[in-house]
């Protein structure tokens, strides 16, 4: 295992836990970033601006990140561009059908013990699982 950083992840994990049960505290809301980055996009009126924010936010923290600790993005993909595009479209399209990403089910949603979340997850497990044996075993890793 040469990616083994047990104290980062677990910092990173901390900080989802804490962000997650901050948004529904003090705002309500689930943290779901499929959801949240959705409402950007449609734009509703007075809803839009926190969403901005938050989307912002993630992509701050990972630009300061990068800054911070350049070699933890230091990483490959052995993956065309067409079939980034289409794994990309993919999880789109399976987050609108599920109504909701690993973010809003796997973290919110099992927290507060959702069986449509829990669901949810283990269909969003199972697939990838199955994805990861038939890219690997079909197509020798490679798409």
């Amino acid at each position: 295992m040469e990616n083994f950083t047990p104290l980062t992840s677990l910092a990173g994990g901390l900080l989802i836990g804490l962000a997650s049960a901050a948004m529904l505290v003090f705002n309500g809301r689930i943290a779901g970033i499929s959801g949240i980055t959705g409402g950007v996009l449609k734009a509703d009126r007075g809803d839009t601006l926190w969403r901005a924010l938050f989307v912002a936010g993630l992509l701050v923290g990972g630009f300061v990140y990068g800054l911070v600790a350049p070699n933890a993005f230091a990483i490959t993909i052995d993956r065309s561009t067409g079939a980034l595009v289409v794994a990309g479209l993919l999880v789109g399209f399976g987050t609108q059908m599920g109504n909701g990403c690993t973010s809003g089910h796997g973290i919110c949603g099992l927290s507060r013990f959702s069986i449509r979340s829990l669901v949810a997850v283990v269909t969003f497990m199972a697939f990838a699982a199955l994805v990861v044996f038939v890219v690997g075993r079909f197509f020798g890793g490679r798409l």
